[in-house]
């Protein structure tokens, strides 16, 4: 068989839907650009204002935070971690809980809080081969029951556990406040954290070998790569950024509790999917993700500029999500993937 009959018999790739291929080529800055005209026209002399434009913006940098860590779970083949919600919400608490010790002790104790969640949902996927999305949605099952169990399903609030260290709780509140030359602090730092994982994917040995792995998991072993610790590595990253998060809703909020997490393991996954990147794994970059992110963000200002009620938010949301499931899986199935 020559080449062009080889080409002719493995027809997969020329299959592959005409919409992934839209997002994948064409770019998800095409949707966003789309949205912009519709703004305009269904919110004319609100969309554009200088207020509106914060406003979205801050409101997408949480989200923004925890899809950048929930990309490398996706871009592994291991589908999403579907315990964010409690690693949010955990880490967000733990450091509500350790105010008292001080600003920065807190902080670190609630990344590694959610951090060590990270560590153990990445030893049983990757060492134990556990399935991703059965076994994070059970382990969020898990500590939402513990978590309610350690605090009797309550809130708590900085200023009442850090009575004689004011300073600690009003930097705690802060951080999701406050502006470094007009950008706000978690702005910043959703940008950085997208930076890094460009970086990381694009430009670093790990990026490398996780485009293998997610790619063909037994050639990724054949060829010496070391599976295990990088699928770990993927899950201690994304529960990094998604501790970040937690941080900075009960700062918002100026309280932990249990339920803050909850709705942005589906966000985040929409986002990832909107942005390129494919259930498949392998493919997408952080570029195309950012852009998923924005367009989420964009997606719910415009509906709430018309008015939409927040359950049919909600509704549209996963409509979305629900639409761009199927088109990773009916391309993946194309290309011999699904």
């Amino acid at each position: 068989m020559d080449v062009k009959q080889a080409e002719k018999a493995d027809s997969r790739r020329i299959k592959q839907n005409v919409l992934v291929l839209l997002v994948n080529r064409v770019g998800i800055y095409f949707v966003i650009a789309l949205l912009l005209i519709a703004g305009a026209v269904v919110a004319p002399g609100k969309y554009f204002t200088v207020a509106n434009i914060r406003a979205t913006i801050q409101a997408i940098s949480l989200l923004g935070m925890v899809t950048v860590g929930m990309a490398f779970v996706t871009y592994s083949a291991n589908y999403a971690d579907m315990s964010a919600p409690m690693t949010i919400a955990f880490s967000g608490m733990i450091s509500v809980a350790t105010i008292w010790l001080g600003f920065w002790p807190s902080v670190v104790c609630g990344v590694l809080a959610g951090s060590a969640l990270g560590a153990v949902n990445g030893i049983m996927v990757g060492k134990f081969r556990a399935h991703p999305i059965i076994w994070t949605m059970a382990f969020n099952f898990v500590m939402s029951g513990i978590v309610r169990w350690i605090w009797s399903g309550t809130q708590i609030y900085p200023d009442v556990i850090a009575k004689n260290n004011a300073g600690a709780v009003d930097m705690f509140y802060a951080i999701s406040r406050s502006s470094f030359l007009g950008m706000p602090i978690s702005v910043i730092v959703m940008l950085a954290l997208f930076v890094i994982g460009y970086i990381v994917l694009g430009y670093t040995r790990f990026g490398n070998q996780l485009k293998v792995v997610g790619s063909n998991y037994a050639v990724a072993k054949l060829s010496g790569i070391n599976v295990v610790r990088s699928i770990v590595l993927v899950y201690v990253i994304n529960a990094v950024c998604a501790s970040i998060a937690g941080i900075f809703l009960a700062s918002l909020s100026k309280t932990g509790a249990y339920y803050t997490g909850d709705g942005y393991d589906f966000r985040a996954v929409t986002s990832v999917l909107l942005g390129g990147m494919t259930l498949a794994g392998g493919t997408g970059s952080m570029a195309g993700v950012f852009g998923g992110v924005v367009t989420i963000g964009m997606l719910s200002n415009i509906m709430n500029l018309i008015g939409i009620p927040t359950f049919n938010q909600w509704l549209v949301q996963g409509l979305v999500f629900l639409f761009i499931v199927w088109l990773n899986t009916n391309s993946a199935r194309k290309l011999g993937r699904g």
